[in-house]
């Protein structure tokens, strides 16, 4: 792969396109064009061929791409060919919620451990795992070979808790908190806002009355 900076809109595809494929190989699709992936993606058949292009290309001129290969070599960018092992700090309803998705065991990822600030709900079990006191989180890490966080936790403790993952190893949070984190260079932060994802929802949903007339029958 080219030593170049890949820009975030296209590794904000890449996942797309992994999951397209997934769903094209399970099918039984052998070879799909670009101009095919564009009508099931809505992504132009110009644009594919750039992001792709970032990578190796992975297809010749006019024989388009073998699925299974593409579906493969994407999912070794992504780092899918890996198995990551996970925490989770807050036990919560999302923290929950999170330990129970079936589908990142699948992708490789693997909870292993949950943990809470409350007595009242460690020792109970989600999904066969236990939740644990902080205390016992950074020997845990360390036992473990735990190398992503996910913090479903108030933003009021997000930023120590955080520093807290950094000092004992952990490489990577996805961080559900509201706020900023501060952590090294060395420490990879993908940050989650449900409510900002739920305004843009309303953006478009705004956009798309005001150009058909229809935003003031909503007043």
């Amino acid at each position: 792969m080219a030593e170049k900076e890949i820009s975030q809109a296209v590794i904000g595809r890449l996942p797309r396109y992994f999951r397209y494929l997934g769903e094209l190989k399970d099918q039984g699709v052998e070879r799909i064009s670009s101009q095919e992936l564009s009508g099931i993606m809505n992504v132009t058949a110009s644009q594919i061929r750039q992001d792709f292009n970032n990578f190796g290309g992975f297809g010749q001129q006019g024989y388009g791409y073998n699925v299974e290969y593409l579906y493969q070599e994407i999912g070794r960018i992504l780092g899918l060919d890996k198995t990551h092992h996970l925490i989770i700090v807050g036990a919560g309803n999302l923290g929950q919620a999170l330990a129970n998705y079936m589908n990142f065991a699948r992708r490789g990822f693997i909870f292993t451990g949950i943990f809470d600030v409350n007595p009242v709900i460690c020792g109970r079990k989600i999904r066969g795992i236990e939740v644990r006191p902080m205390e016992e989180m950074p020997e845990f890490v360390r036992r473990n070979n735990v190398d992503i966080a996910v913090l479903t936790i108030p933003k009021s403790e997000a930023i120590r808790v955080a520093g807290q993952l950094a000092a004992v190893g952990i490489k990577a949070i996805w961080n559900f908190a509201h706020v900023d984190l501060e952590v090294p260079d060395t420490v990879q932060v993908e940050n989650v806002h449900l409510s900002d994802s739920l305004m843009k929802l309303s953006y478009m949903l705004e956009s798309y009355e005001q150009e058909n007339g229809l935003a003031q029958q909503r007043r």
